[in-house]
């Protein structure tokens, strides 16, 4: 196998300039407030030197010691941070904040560049100003998640070696970017937006997803199955809709079938699974309670 570290120092590079990486990241405690799950901590997180990022942390109410931690990762939509709290109308109640907190699980969720406390600019301009800059608006959208994951690594109440990442939509193909990206992501679920790129680029599909997705010469050095190669063997389960347009499902077969192969390379088939439910872009009752067993077995 070619050596993984090459590939994702290969994968980081075309995500254009990146901040520099400024030791640990500086957070600011708002405010906090009981919910009847867990605590919420409101944030400002300095990740890049360049804005001020608000997120949330949630812990279990009860909780001892240091928790197993879940990265999430919002869909495109104005909830943003606020969608891990249950506020979007394709994901079943309870929200994933609360849903995590009865196993345990903590959360951190943030603001991606251009939602939720950082919305004011469209996508287009806040993407060709960073284009003009040298900047790649996914990759500055990534830097912020990967740097996410050091400020839960600094955090006394967080398991560093049980840190986990998950997402629906934007979110869902944030999560296994971090998790390829990432070797402290010990687990990855990703929940409607598996796409691979050349199928999509077949069946018309490139306008189903927002400009902030493509990546200049991506394509020159990796496809959707290569990408997610590199999480391998952590645990990884995709859940999708068969009737997604945003997941065309012959790219569905196409990365399943070369992710079966690489799992089982590394010894480790029953780490990977793809899920398909009969369903459009949404996140079932059904697919919330695989992922939360996928979560409980992994992390």
């Amino acid at each position: 196998m070619e050596d993984a570290a090459a590939r994702r120092e290969e994968l980081r590079r075309l995500l254009g300039d990146l901040p520099p990486v400024r030791g640990p990241v500086e957070a600011t405690l708002l405010w906090r407030e009981e919910r009847a799950a867990y605590t919420l901590e409101h944030l400002m997180l300095d990740l890049n030197g360049i804005e001020r990022v608000p997120a949330y942390f949630t812990r279990p109410k009860g909780a001892t010691g240091p928790c197993p931690t879940i990265l999430f990762n919002h869909s495109h939509a104005d909830a943003a941070k606020n969608e891990m709290l249950g506020a979007e109308g394709y994901m079943p109640p309870p929200g994933w904040a609360e849903a995590l907190a009865r196993q345990g699980v903590a959360a951190l969720a943030i603001d991606a560049w251009n939602f939720g406390e950082r919305r004011g600019r469209t996508e287009s301009e806040l993407f060709k100003e960073m284009l003009w800059k040298g900047q790649v608006l996914w990759g500055m959208m990534v830097f912020d998640s990967l740097r996410a994951i050091d400020y839960l690594v600094g955090r006394e109440d967080v398991d560093a070696a049980r840190i986990g990442t998950l997402g629906m939509s934007m979110g869902s193909t944030t999560a296994w970017w971090v998790a390829a990206l990432d070797e402290r992501i010990r687990v990855c679920v990703d929940i409607c937006c598996l796409t691979d790129f050349e199928t999509l680029i077949q069946t018309r599909g490139l306008d189903q997803h927002g400009i902030y997705y493509y990546v200049p010469r991506l394509l020159r050095h990796f496809s959707t199955a290569e990408i997610n190669a590199l999480i391998a063997p952590r645990p990884h389960l995709a859940l999708a809709g068969n009737f997604d347009r945003l997941t065309p499902p012959a790219g569905l077969e196409l990365i399943d079938g070369q992710l079966r192969e690489v799992y089982a390379a590394h010894g480790a088939p029953q780490a990977w699974r793809l899920s398909r439910y009969d369903v459009g872009h949404v996140e079932t009752r059904g697919m919330r309670a695989e992922a939360l067993a996928f979560l409980e077995r992994w992390l």
